[in-house]
């Protein structure tokens, strides 16, 4: 199947900042970070543990995602829910046992040795603050895991129109007890309100779930997220989920 073009929204919204046929322009500096630059058959990857890669030299910090630590709970339906940001010596063995579960290896591919799982998370707490890792925490337990990142200073932003301070995120949750019975819903959105609330800045939270993975895509659109594109990444095709500042209370 040919490249979808990712400047045409397959579902476009009315509503003010909800178009997204924007034409951005990146600065230069961006496009060099991008690797745009890069020589041709360079390699490219846009799995979660690719798109989340450090900018050499960056300090470590959380700016780039307005202090996400000092973040409050969220109170949802099943509970209060906070974001709890990864220490690798607190958390690295649960997140491991999560992404040796074979439902969730199919989509991450990070199973194996804790080593494979700490390097991941030390990419992220190691790099510029864009990509936060965190545990997920319902009513005091850790039961998920998220990371959320810059879209718009992370590769992805290469295959989809991308907008100043957009706000991505990936997930899992860790359970077999957790899973399908509509957490996953009541936690996008929740994250989702959380990005919102305290990034005044980000008029959009995205996601780039596998096609393959329909729970997760149906998850996502009964979480206030709409369908935008199917798009092509390295090493996946993606549906590009968008839940808009502007349609926040409709949808």
């Amino acid at each position: 199947m040919p490249p979808t073009d990712a400047d045409t929204d397959s579902t476009p919204c009315p509503g003010e900042g909800v178009e997204d046929t924007l034409d951005l322009r990146l600065p230069d500096e961006l496009l060099t970070l991008f690797g745009r630059d890069q020589p041709a058959g360079a390699a490219s990857s846009s799995s979660p543990r690719s798109l989340t890669a450090p900018r050499d030299g960056g300090p470590a910090g959380d700016d780039l995602l307005d202090t996400l630590a000092d973040w409050s709970a969220a109170t949802t339906p099943v509970g209060s829910f906070q974001l709890v940001p990864v220490r690798i010596e607190r958390d690295l063995g649960r997140i491991a046992r999560w992404m040796n579960d074979p439902a969730v290896a199919a989509f991450w591919e990070l199973s194996g040795p804790e080593s494979v799982t700490a390097a991941h998370l030390r990419t992220q707490l190691d790099g510029d603050g864009r990509s936060i890792p965190c545990l997920g925490v319902l009513d005091g337990t850790p039961m998920s895991y998220f990371e959320i990142y810059r879209a718009d200073l992370d590769p992805l932003a290469r295959h989809y129109p991308a907008r100043p301070h957009d706000t991505g995120i990936h997930l899992l949750i860790g359970g077999v007890a957790d899973r399908g019975r509509g957490l996953g819903t009541v936690l996008m959105r929740a994250v989702a309100d959380l990005v919102l609330d305290n990034r005044p800045r980000s008029a959009r939270v995205v996601a780039e779930p596998d096609l393959r993975n329909t729970p997760s895509v149906s998850a996502f659109l009964s979480a206030g997220f709409r369908f935008s594109a199917e798009v092509d990444l390295p090493d996946k095709r993606a549906a590009l989920m968008v839940r808009d500042r502007a349609l926040r209370s409709l949808l």
